[in-house]
């Protein structure tokens, strides 16, 4: 029997139909972000960035924010920032920034007046009646590394107190919304992730709690507190500012950047925040910053550090929870305007999860017990 042969199939025609070799090295790009207007000589080598806050989930792209803008793009450490219109003669080098979330400052000493590393919450002790269940209140944005940076806060403060019952909810843009957890949750607290009493935490959260039909009592915003402090501490510490040391902290002058209300007592309460951290740590200059609804910007604030006598260096620290629209704004402005240092969000830091903890253990005390609600 005659055997049968295959015929051989037919290469396509060069340029037509041909697939790439899989064995072919990719080209990687290898140049260098372009000068701006202003350097027509050089371009300066990028300080040392970390990888930054949460990324967004595998195959989904940077969405825009409430105010329609998008996110803006993560950058590795190769990339250069487009040079500012501020500087005539030099490039600005991107400020150095720190990983950001949900890693502890590994290999930083503790910080001044950074707290022990958190520890579990006790059980109750047998027979003390059980901690109410903690709602998470968010503000929410269509930028998902926001609804993952408030997932991960959660799952700390889970892991530090194992018994109590932890749920989130949204006022805007993601799900779960108030309306939808916050009626079954009779018995819980609500904790609002805010860092002043603006605007959010005066009338959004409790008209969204209104239109829910829920009477769930409100713990106190988060700030302002020590443990704030201390988690700016630990994000200005990931960036390689060595904060432990006196004398790194008496030439450094930090912006406070907020995302900032039009509310004056919001932002003067960021103020007084921003003068206790000098106080307490010893900054050669601590100036505050606004993203928005109110000045100063990132660039007057950096202007103003550098016209101090007795700043060196320049470190912008984000007063914000959560990757989005904003933060990316203070990002941009600060690596325009050249400051050294850039820290990531507060995030999934220890100390904001003991601070959830605080301020839920405050509103259950403070809580009338059912006894006295029925007498």
């Amino acid at each position: 029997m005659t055997p049968r042969t295959t015929r051989p199939t037919p290469a396509p025609p060069p340029g037509r139909g041909a697939r790439p070799d899989p064995a072919a090295p990719r080209r990687e790009r290898s140049d260098p972000a372009q000068p701006g207007p202003h350097d027509a000589s050089r371009s300066t080598p990028p300080p040392h960035q970390g990888p930054g806050e949460l990324r967004a989930p595998a195959g989904h792209s940077p969405q825009p924010d409430r105010q329609g803008s998008p996110a803006t793009p993560r950058q590795e450490r190769s990339d250069l920032a487009p040079p500012g219109p501020h500087d005539e003669s030099r490039s600005t080098p991107t400020p150095r920034q720190g990983p950001g979330e949900l890693r502890a400052a590994a290999g930083h000493p503790p910080q001044p007046g950074t707290a022990a590393p958190a520890r579990r919450t006790p059980p109750p002790a047998a027979g003390a009646p059980a901690l109410p269940p903690l709602l998470l209140l968010a503000h929410g944005s269509r930028d998902p590394r926001h609804a993952a940076t408030v997932e991960a806060l959660a799952a700390a403060v889970r892991a530090l107190a194992p018994g109590l019952a932890v749920s989130t909810a949204y006022l805007d843009h993601c799900a779960p919304r108030i309306a939808q957890v916050a009626p079954r949750l009779t018995d819980a607290i609500a904790v609002p992730l805010l860092l002043n009493r603006a605007f959010h935490a005066k009338h959004d959260i409790p008209a969204a709690l209104r239109a829910a039909g829920s009477a769930i009592p409100v713990a106190d915003v988060l700030g302002p507190s020590p443990l704030l402090l201390d988690a700016l501490d630990r994000r200005l510490a990931e960036t390689g500012l060595d904060v432990a040391d006196p004398a790194v902290r008496a030439r450094t002058g930090v912006v406070l950047a907020a995302a900032g209300s039009s509310d004056p007592a919001a932002n003067a309460t960021t103020r007084a925040v921003a003068a206790e951290w000098r106080r307490t740590r010893g900054w050669a200059a601590v100036t505050t910053a606004h993203a928005s609804a109110a000045p100063p910007t990132v660039e007057g604030a950096l202007a103003a550090l550098r016209a101090t006598p007795a700043v060196r260096a320049t470190a912008v620290a984000p007063y914000l929870l959560a990757p989005g629209l904003l933060p990316d704004r203070i990002a941009t402005a600060a690596t325009a305007h050249g400051a050294d240092h850039l820290a990531p969000v507060l995030g999934a830091a220890p100390e904001l999860a003991r601070l959830v903890l605080s301020r839920h253990a405050a509103a259950a005390l403070a809580r009338p017990t059912r006894t006295s609600r029925t007498a």
